[in-house]
């Protein structure tokens, strides 16, 4: 192919692909100082605008001329905004790659321009299937991988590598005839807050009162699951593992904070969203910070997420129709506020309960059905 001449024209009446120019130069030289974009590509460290020069001049003609790389400058709103590619491509299968600058992130064009690319590996390139990459943690792109229909997720321990160093890489990849749509949910963390209680997304910020929490005496007691002890690194992969949950229709996690301080008091949890057999109901867990006990802070919590799981999808919320919740036979602060949000007893499952000794307790079992919560009184606080 010749270059720009034979560059097609991609565009979805938002966002246009065109071929890249010179005076793209200034512009990608510019994003290419973005911390984020440093982070999570290949491009080097530091970006000199000679970089930029021989991406645009050198790498990507050669790509287009030698068939074995498609790349095109994204436009919006009469302005560039990113890059986004196609490589390889023998045997019908090859990869996708982009990126956007800072101005236009959170808008859906990335996730615009990649099903352009993707659309024209099927219907032009005639491949059979479209692989995605990213660094583990690289969330922006993997919701935009999720948002175009990429699906079969794997992690990949040191599949990656940026700059001389080796790191954990997610895969997926969409098939010719796949919707380019989400598979599944990825479930948002809006924010909720009533009665001096703020529910909001954890953040790695939150890791050093997540671990004090966590090392409490009583949640170490009740929350056998934990590891003890219960170090600085848990309470990081923690933060992170819930936010995969998120990622993957399993869970919906809030950090319980002070309105005013934002500091973290404890965290509550909707879990099993995913269950294939009864994909209307969830499980409330939560745990809180010593700081946080008597002040009715998990009560008013847990209140703020019943309200949410109950809320049609079409609305915002979780669409459930029944949430359960358990607490050990003896932990009476946890019944006292299934009790007080409008949960019902509904049964004992005997010695189901693992305490770190080597016994075990009665596990009791709570549910609230959304037509209970939509016509019983408002709950009482404790």
């Amino acid at each position: 192919m010749r270059f720009p001449e034979d560059v097609p024209v991609l565009t979805d009446g938002v966002v246009t692909l065109r071929a890249h120019s010179a005076d793209d130069i200034d512009t990608v030289f510019e994003m290419c100082q973005d911390p984020v974009m440093q982070r999570w590509t290949t491009i080097p460290v530091p970006y000199l605008r000679e970089h930029a020069v021989g991406f645009l001049t050198e790498q990507i003609p050669a790509g287009w001329r030698e068939n074995t790389g498609w790349s095109w400058a994204i436009e919006y709103d009469g302005a560039y905004a990113g890059t986004v590619g196609l490589h390889d491509g023998e045997g019908g299968v090859g990869e996708i790659g982009f990126a956007v600058g800072p101005a236009v992130r959170g808008q859906g064009v990335m996730t615009r321009a990649a099903r352009l690319a993707v659309r024209y590996a099927f219907d032009e390139l005639d491949w059979t299937r479209v692989i995605w990459r990213a660094f583990v943690g690289n969330w922006a792109s993997r919701r935009v991988a999720w948002k175009t229909g990429f699906r079969d997720l794997v992690t990949i321990p040191d599949g990656g590598r940026a700059r001389g160093v080796r790191e954990d890489e997610w895969v997926a990849s969409v098939s010719r005839g796949d919707e380019l749509e989400p598979q599944g949910n990825w479930w948002t963390v809006p924010v909720l807050e009533d009665g001096g209680v703020r529910l909001r997304r954890l953040r790695e910020t939150d890791a050093r009162r997540v671990q004090e929490a966590c090392s409490d005496e009583r949640t170490q007691y009740w929350l056998t699951g934990m590891p003890s002890p219960y170090e600085l690194s848990d309470a990081e992969k923690f933060i992170a593992g819930e936010t995969a949950g998120q990622a993957s229709g399993r869970v919906v996690s809030w950090a319980i904070a002070d309105a005013v301080s934002d500091e973290l008091l404890g965290n509550v949890s909707i879990f099993d969203l995913d269950n294939r057999f009864d994909p209307t109901s969830g499980e409330i867990g939560y745990w809180a910070h010593p700081d946080a006990r008597g002040r009715k802070v998990m009560t008013t919590a847990v209140r703020l997420v019943i309200a949410h799981a109950f809320t049609p999808i079409a609305d915002g919320g979780l669409g459930r129709r029944r949430l359960v919740l358990h607490a050990a036979d003896g932990n009476t602060a946890s019944a006292h506020v299934a009790e007080a949000t409008g949960f019902t007893l509904v049964g004992t499952e005997r010695l189901a309960s693992p305490r770190r000794d080597g016994t075990h307790n009665n596990l009791l079992t709570f549910d609230l059905l959304q037509t209970d919560h939509a016509t019983d009184p408002p709950a009482k606080t404790i």
